[in-house]
């Protein structure tokens, strides 16, 4: 797999999984009915360092974004995105973006990272405390989830 910093002629090959994701209304606390415009503002802002994985075959599978969390004083604090192809999930790929992000916003002079809003059922819980993130509380009942019903947001943070 070849990890690298995303052109702006990658979005056509990241809008697919990223609609078919936020569409599920499961993971993300982004408005389903997100229009591809709106998405692509959301990811591909100026302000984000944004990430694609490929696969052998040169298909890209997932990406990431690294962004401030906070601005002001408080902008060596990191916020991210991750988001792997649905199709392509266990095979590796999200755990070794989230590497390379935590990484880069290292080198890039965060002090750290905080994800603002993780659903409390979503699977990637496991791997963000297996690398080292914390759950720093949740806020229940924030999340309407269209199998589990109302479920929590989690706040975690990570030092860099």
């Amino acid at each position: 797999m070849l990890i690298r910093e995303a052109a702006a002629d990658d979005w056509p090959r990241i809008w697919p999984f990223w609609h078919r994701i936020v569409a599920a209304g499961e993971t993300y606390a982004w408005d389903p009915d997100t229009s591809e415009e709106a998405a692509r503002a959301l990811w591909m802002s100026p302000a984000k360092r944004v990430f694609v994985v490929e696969d052998e075959t040169g298909a890209i599978v997932a990406s990431a974004y690294v962004t401030p969390n906070y601005g002001g004083p408080a902008a060596r604090i990191a916020n991210a995105g991750f988001m792997v192809d649905p199709d392509r999930g266990g095979r590796g790929y999200g755990r070794a973006l989230a590497e390379h992000v935590l990484a880069a916003a290292a080198a890039d002079g965060y002090r750290g990272m905080v994800f603002n809003a993780v659903v409390e059922t979503n699977p990637a819980v496991g791997l963000w405390t297996s690398l080292g993130f914390t759950i720093l509380g949740t806020v229940p009942d924030a999340f309407e989830h269209p199998r589990h019903g109302r479920v929590g947001l989690h706040v975690m943070h990570r030092a860099l």
